[in-house]
């Protein structure tokens, strides 16, 4: 037998002092093994295939006697370096970022105050509040605790929970395992109870520090685009060396050059091979995360990014998610009477005090949780100045809630020591069962319970008992209740539910609301947030009647499970999954935890939900607000359609590049593209992938249409088809202005300056046209994009020095261009991509 927590006492650490102790000796937290520093990123740059070509690039032209080359090639090297450095180190910085916001976090109290912190910022003497399925942050001391049991399996490799007790004011820690000590550890699970505790030790100087584990929350795994992106990948190396090969033989052969042979089977090389792809999927996927986060929404595993754009179900808990999770009372019944109860309220019947007296008896004396919070403030108002409010009564035991009975029971001693009061409350099924009423009484509070459901209210009954023994029974039902009354709390619905409901509707997604309440109150709620099909509805009892394939059938066209326990939201989700739904689940609890598992999305609450919950969901909502869930499915099909814009556009670019490359070689004329062309172009091409296509704002269109297939792969045949045509019309305009400037009379150096202008006007062109395949280019100029003007404006004054400073433009082969030349690769470079502006016009495009 333990005391019940008191909190009122306890100050904890002066903020000051924490702030000073966390300085000096650091964040509590073992050293990560993953960081890379500026010399491991620059290493995995010089084993980049682009960056081995350059270098072998750069040895040819010394051999040829080069020297301007080869200086112009390492100079890009560096600049490549740089560019790829930026994009590492800002990758970084946000995956740093949202470790930290999914580190395990901690309840502390500090200048006497609860304050709910990082597990990072713990400090050694810090106070913690344990509570039922919380990690521990550190190693600690148990001041007091309560029922309070702990899985220490991560340290012992026993999987039986250990039970707690209180030090007696001995602050020593024993080693981990055993039964009935008073030490925690960090990283161990609180699975039952609560309690009090002084930090020990942190960081390095743990049990778990000692031995050398580490924990990861923000887990790194392969995504279905990942193994998409190293098929294709592989494939175009395979396809790239092959070409490779063919051309040098070819030049060889034909030239009888074999270095120049080689140089030009260096620059196919340089041309084929998308190099891109992988950057681009690295930073999509770490900016959407950040981007995710900025919408109070936490990304805990990187394929729930890729399955946001898909989601066809959201399941969601009302309490808390759909409502505010601010109880207030706002009806009683006791005596076969109701009253209710309004704010500013100070007087109440005589009738109705003792419901109110032994319901505030029920719940703890700081309390935490919203319901007894409201307990406390409507007794702080109608029974200040009566006898019935016991500040110096002594709670002798808790009985608390349970799988097999939904009720929670306190037991107090009076100040003369003579009189034990047992007060009780919980679901009103689980009281009555407690009172053992029959089935006449039973129904009647029933018929009640639908009354005050049909209000939307939460509801839940109080109970009392007295004995003079010493003795305390093992189970609650050993005494004999008294049936008091029931209470009746309003929780409301949150600010702008209504319309993200409608959104998701607009966006073809299904709702479907998940409550412990009755059907009634359910049914308010539903009514209150404009839910579809609200008159339909499945409580829990009905559920454990079903078998699957019932359940799969019911499932479909019912949107309310009502008085439903968390164990039975696993078979809610497998029983969608079977129906090919893409499904969303939301849960804050331990035993959530399996349904957050195995939904396509887990959810958990960041505010209010325990570790164990955030450790098996893929998301974390930081505000508990539905709103937040739509804004990041929104934002999910917002990544992924840029993510598509993206890899258009590189398979478009490419394709001129290539053909530019191979066009020459197999028909005996000038080489048009160098390794230093090459170089100009990945220039644009690799900040304008990876950079300005993250930043597109969402399509208009982007939640009024129906979720993207599960399957849909990214590199889809249909987008693909037509980038290879955009990339073909481009090729053929540069071939236009090529061929014609060589028929024409001008020089080698003419035509490979107006048809690298002209390829550079195409590749801005691609850029622009690629921005939305549903709104023109006119269109898209109104959208902000600064990182696209950064790109463009750069290109264009990099062009210039290249076209009319002499030093450069001897180095890339190039004439002098005239104002009606350039004329002429602008207009031809745009029209590259008219045919594709006019699909878009002609709303064409609309389905991809």
């Amino acid at each position: 037998m333990t005391d019940e927590l008191d909190l009122k006492n306890i100050k904890g650490l002066p903020q000051a002092k924490a702030t000073y102790l966390l300085n000096e000796k650091g964040y509590n937290e073992l050293p990560s093994t993953k960081k890379r520093n500026i010399l491991t990123i620059l290493l995995e740059v010089v084993r980049e295939p682009m960056f081995l070509l350059l270098i072998a690039s750069g040895i040819i032209y010394l051999f040829l006697g080069s020297l301007d080359e080869a200086l112009m090639l390492l100079g890009f090297v560096f600049v490549i370096i740089g560019i790829t450095f930026y994009q590492e180190r800002k990758t970084e910085r946000t995956l740093e970022a949202l470790r930290d916001l999914s580190s395990p976090r901690a309840l502390v109290i500090r200048d006497g105050r609860k304050k709910r912190i990082p597990g990072r910022e713990v400090v050694k003497d810090d106070i913690l509040i344990l509570e039922e399925g919380d990690r521990v942050p550190a190693d600690a001391i148990i001041l007091s605790c309560s029922h309070l049991l702990i899985n220490e399996s991560l340290l012992t490799g026993e999987s039986v929970p250990v039970r707690k007790v209180p030090c007696g004011g001995v602050m020593e820690m024993y080693p981990p395992g055993g039964d009935e000590l008073p030490s925690v550890y960090s990283g161990t699970l609180v699975v039952q109870g609560q309690g009090i505790a002084q930090v020990h030790s942190t960081g390095l100087d743990t049990e778990m520090g000692k031995i050398g584990k580490r924990l990861e929350s923000l887990e790194e795994e392969d995504t279905s685009l990942q193994r998409e992106t190293r098929t294709l990948v592989r494939n175009f190396a395979v396809v790239g060396i092959c070409l490779c090969g063919i051309v040098i033989v070819v030049y060889g052969l034909t030239r009888l050059d074999w270095i120049n042979g080689f140089l030009a089977g260096i620059t196919l090389a340089m041309a084929i091979l998308p190099e891109e792809i992988p950057v681009v999927l690295t930073i999509f996927l770490a900016l959407g995360a950040w981007r995710i986060s900025k919408k109070e929404v936490l990304t805990r595993r990187s394929h729930a990014i890729q399955a946001l754009g898909s989601a066809s179900v959201l399941c969601v808990d009302k309490t808390g998610t759909l409502t505010l999770n601010q109880m207030s009372v706002n009806q009683i019944f006791a005596g076969g009477k109701f009253f209710d109860v309004t704010n500013g309220i100070y007087s109440l019947p005589e009738n109705f005090h003792e419901l109110v007296e032994f319901s505030i008896l029920a719940s703890q004396r700081d309390p935490f949780d919203p319901m007894e919070k409201a307990l406390k403030n409507l007794g702080e108002d109608v029974l200040q100045d009566t006898e019935h409010l016991h500040y110096n009564w002594t709670i002798v035991r808790e009985y608390p809630l349970s799988q097999e009975l939904l009720a929670m029971s306190h037991v107090w001693k009076s100040p003369d020591g003579e009189d034990y009061i047992i007060a009780a409350k919980g679901a009103p099924e689980a009281i009555a069962d407690l009172c053992h009423l029959n089935e006449r009484e039973t129904q009647d509070i029933l018929d009640n319970i639908k009354l005050m459901a049909d209000e939307g209210l939460r509801i839940i009954g109080v109970a009392k008992s007295a004995f003079k023994h010493i003795g305390l029974p093992v189970k609650q039902h050993d005494f004999k209740f008294e049936f008091l009354g029931l209470i009746g709390f309003i929780d409301p619905v949150r600010p702008g539910v209504k319309d993200a409901v409608q959104e998701c509707y607009d966006a073809g997604l299904r709702v479907v609301m998940i409550t412990g309440d009755y059907p009634g109150t359910a049914k308010k709620i539903a009514q209150e947030i404009g839910l579809t099909h609200r008159e339909k509805f499945i409580t829990g009892a009905v559920l454990d009647e079903m078998d699957d394939g019932k359940l799969e059938k019911e499932i479909k066209d019912v949107n309310i499970f009502a008085r439903v326990v968390p164990e039975q939201k696993l078979r809610l989700v497998n029983a969608l999954k079977a129906n090919e739904e893409i499904v969303v689940m939301t849960g804050d609890g331990v035993n959530d935890a399996p349904a957050l598992k195995s939904a396509h999305i887990g959810i958990s609450m960041g505010d209010r939900g325990t570790d164990v919950a955030r450790e098996a969901s893929s998301l974390v909502l930081l505000n508990d607000d539905f709103s937040s869930i739509v804004d990041a499915v929104k934002m999910g099909r917002r990544i992924f359609d840029n993510l598509k814009k993206a890899v258009s556009y590189i398979f478009a670019v490419h394709i001129p590049i290539i053909g530019m490359s191979l066009f020459p070689v197999f028909f005996n004329l000038p080489l048009v593209l160098l390794p230093v062309q090459i170089v100009f172009l990945e220039l644009i091409i690799d900040p304008s992938c990876s950079i300005v296509f993250e930043a597109e704002p969402a399509e208009a269109n982007v939640m009024k249409r129906p979720p993207r297939s599960i399957k849909e792969p990214l590199f889809d045949k249909k987008i693909i088809s037509l980038s290879v045509f955009q990339g073909i019309s481009v090729l053929i305009m540069v071939l236009i202005i090529y061929v014609s400037t060589l028929y024409y009379g001008g020089g080698d150096t003419e035509a490979r300056a107006l048809s690298f202008t002209t390829l550079i006007v195409a590749n801005i062109s691609l850029i622009l046209t690629n921005r939305s395949w549903s709104r023109t280019i006119f269109e898209t100029l109104r959208s902000p994009n600064k990182a696209l003007w950064w790109v463009i404006g750069g290109a264009t004054l990099f062009l210039g020095l290249v076209l009319y400073t002499d030093p450069l433009r001897n180095l890339f082969g190039f004439s002098v261009l005239h104002p009606e030349d350039l004329l002429i690769c602008i207009v031809a470079g745009f029209s590259s991509v008219v045919w594709f502006e006019i699909l878009k016009y002609k709303g064409k495009l609309k389905n991809y």
